[in-house]
């Protein structure tokens, strides 16, 4: 027996797939120690594990840079929020939820907006004005036709990227384009984890570029409940140096008097339309806490 370092690239029915730095794919199981602990493991998570031959035995979990809950991954370097221009019609709430998921675990954000051409006038260059000087960066595509996606494939290798959107904004269609091989490898490990036949639940990371891209099996709905922030204001960047500015502790920046973030945003400093989302939710977190005292 000997022990290595790997990656977990998948979880299936209690076995995980570690990808030893040897370059060797390990199917493991946790040592009963560790399963005491009440242990988390994702796909993502460093791990050493004792192996014999291509099977092995998890001993630790090495320390994570950040862990996203649903779907269920670790060590991701770069999350890039895809939305269409069109069909279906881009929601700035949608686009700011998912950028204030990012910001609560931690991970570097990039905003893709697809079907460029579909575009109404003027759109484009609103959405660059928002989130570029917030250090958003912004790609245009056309994944259809391959368009613009150097800039992304650029900044994924090496690293560890996660995609997310709601349906419909083309997702598929852009990681098909970023690299067509990438079914190929995705059937290719099929048949020793199972991906192909779509019975589970898990993200699980497929090689890609020096790095690997995180295919998860949904990641439309942004779920509120996992944003552990200690304040809404801790999710939007701009937000931030105002916080605890205003006159009144528990601002909620809607109608009390002497608002910092409300004479930021009459000032220019904050985007309307990301004033707006802060609003909206923080009024639904403060719904979901109402409800979870009810229960």
């Amino acid at each position: 027996m000997s022990e290595i370092t790997g990656r977990i690239i998948k979880t299936y029915n209690g076995y995980y797939y570690v990808l030893g730095r040897d370059g060797v794919t390990y199917t493991a199981k946790v040592r009963g120690r560790l399963k005491k602990a009440r242990f988390l493991l994702a796909a993502g998570d460093w791990v050493t594990l004792e192996t014999r031959g291509e099977e092995g035995m998890i001993e630790t979990i090495l320390p994570r840079r950040n862990l996203l809950q649903r779907p269920l991954v670790a060590n991701l370097d770069w999350l890039f929020a895809v939305f269409a221009a069109k069909d279906p019609a881009p929601s700035f709430l949608l686009i700011d939820k998912l950028l204030a998921l990012a910001e609560a675990y931690d991970i570097p954000a990039a905003l893709v907006i697809n079907k460029c051409d579909l575009a109404a006038e003027g759109f484009l260059e609103q959405i660059r004005a928002i989130y570029e000087p917030l250090g958003y960066p912004v790609y245009f595509v056309e994944a259809r036709k391959g368009k613009g996606l150097d800039p992304i494939r650029a900044k994924m290798t090496g690293l560890t990227s996660a995609f997310g959107g709601p349906s419909g904004a083309g997702k598929s269609t852009l990681l098909n384009h970023l690299d067509p091989s990438l079914t190929l490898e995705t059937g290719a490990v099929s048949e020793k984890i199972g991906r192909g036949r779509h019975t589970t639940r898990f993200a699980q990371l497929l090689p890609f570029a020096g790095g690997f891209i995180v295919d998860t099996p949904g990641f439309g709905n942004i779920d509120l409940r996992e944003l552990e922030l200690p304040s809404v204001e801790a999710g939007f960047r701009e937000l931030a140096p105002y916080a605890g500015q205003c006159r009144f502790t528990g601002c909620t920046h809607t109608h009390e008097p002497d608002c910092a973030v409300k004479a930021a945003l009459q000032e220019g400093k904050i985007a309307q339309s990301r004033y707006d989302s802060s609003i909206m939710i923080r009024q639904e977190l403060a719904e979901q806490k109402k409800r979870g005292k009810k229960r």
